[in-house]
This record gives C-alpha cells, sequence and structure tokens, in this order.
C-alpha cells in the first residue's frame, strides 16, 4: 500500500489499529476522534488530529489517504463508514495483522479489523466493517455478515452463518451449521448449540437466551 493510512477512531481498538498498520509497514498519518480532549495528544507518537466530520481532513481520503473505521460501537461505525462512502466516494480499507491467516479463496469484504492469530479458514465468507479480536476461527464455508464482533479466542465452526450485526463475546464456541441471528448477542464463553433468533441474548453452556 503505497498511501499512508487515517484512522477514524482513537479508543478502543484504534490503538491495535494502528499495530497492526505497524505489523504491515504501512504509515499512519493520524486519529480523527469526536473526543476534544484527545486533540493534541498521541497515540505510540501518531497524533490525534481532529474530528472525523472536519472537511479539512476529509478531504485528504482518497486523494492522499486511505482510510479506516476504528470503532466498537457498531451504529457509530456504520454512520462513519457511510460518510465516507457519500462524502468521499471511498470505502475503508482493512486491518488485517502480519500474523492473521486468511485462506487463499475465504471471501473478505471492507473495512474489517482482523488481530493477530485469527483464522479465516477456506471458501468463508466474511462481509465487512467486521471486528475479529486476537485468536479468533472462523473455519470452513462459515458465513460472517458485515458489522459482525467477535471476541478474542472465539470459534465458529464450519458453515455455521453469523449475521449481520452480531455480537460475539470472547471464548465462544459456535457449533457447525448454528446461525446466529441479525443483531443477536453471545455473552463470553457460551456454547451455541442451536440457531439463536434476531435480536436475541444468550449465555451460558450451553446457550440460553436471556429474557
Amino acid at each position: 500500500m503505497d498511501k499512508p493510512v487515517i484512522i477514524l477512531g482513537a479508543k478502543g481498538i484504534a490503538h491495535p489499529a494502528l499495530e497492526i498498520f505497524n505489523s504491515n509497514k504501512v504509515i499512519v498519518y493520524g486519529f480523527l476522534d469526536e473526543d476534544q480532549s484527545l486533540y493534541g495528544t498521541e497515540i505510540n507518537n501518531i497524533p490525534v488530529l481532529g474530528n472525523p466530520e472536519d472537511e479539512g481532513f476529509l478531504k485528504l481520503i482518497g486523494k492522499k489517504t486511505e482510510a479506516f473505521v476504528a470503532v466498537d460501537d457498531s451504529k457509530y461505525r456504520k454512520f462513519l463508514v457511510e460518510m465516507l462512502i457519500e462524502n468521499r466516494k471511498v470505502q475503508p480499507i482493512n486491518a488485517i495483522h502480519e500474523r492473521a491467516y486468511i485462506s487463499t479463496d475465504a471471501v473478505l469484504g471492507h473495512g474489517n479489523f482482523i488481530n493477530a492469530n485469527v483464522a479465516v479458514g477456506a471458501a468463508a465468507k466474511v462481509g465487512s466493517y467486521c471486528i475479529f479480536h486476537s485468536g479468533a476461527i472462523i473455519d470452513h464455508k462459515a458465513v460472517i455478515g458485515d458489522f459482525v464482533q467477535i471476541g478474542a479466542g472465539s470459534i465458529i465452526n464450519a458453515e455455521a452463518i453469523i449475521e449481520e450485526g452480531a455480537f460475539i463475546g470472547s471464548g465462544v464456541t459456535v457449533v457447525g451449521g448454528v446461525t446466529i441471528g441479525k443483531g443477536a448477542r453471545v455473552g463470553a464463553g457460551s456454547v451455541v448449540i442451536a440457531s439463536v433468533g434476531k435480536n436475541e441474548t444468550v449465555f451460558g453452556n450451553p446457550a440460553a437466551k436471556i429474557k
């Protein structure tokens, strides 16, 4: 990649995103965040420049820089992604750690955060703007929708389907063939052996619905 990157967001996954770009020897130009108290500060020697909606910085994206959205909150991440696409006609790039494994025939969308030791297996399909924390495993032929977040060390087994906006906590096991519905949440350490409905929250071993 020839162009440096502007990271939108300066909290949560922003610092590990910087580390990912460093691991790939990609220059980070700076961070943009809505928290004014961060302006003028630095993260590992990279400055927090200003607001993500500041046209002065946004006009650099596409021409002189790439962009990556490093925001944990899925609604705000979606807002920033849509702003980049509409305002700058630019798709956020992927942040893939050098120690992640992506199968040669896996399908990968745009703007994904893929940390160290993540594995994406053969013929898996990953959407866009997802967050995969360290050591997550996406087995072969699993399907991951847009804006999904998968916690550290979680295992999504073969042919499981994780629909848009679902949240999978750390250390979760989703057995093969199960579907996690749109916007559903799975608590840390759970073992999911049956499909989870849209916007449901489940927890435990085996995972059960929390009312």
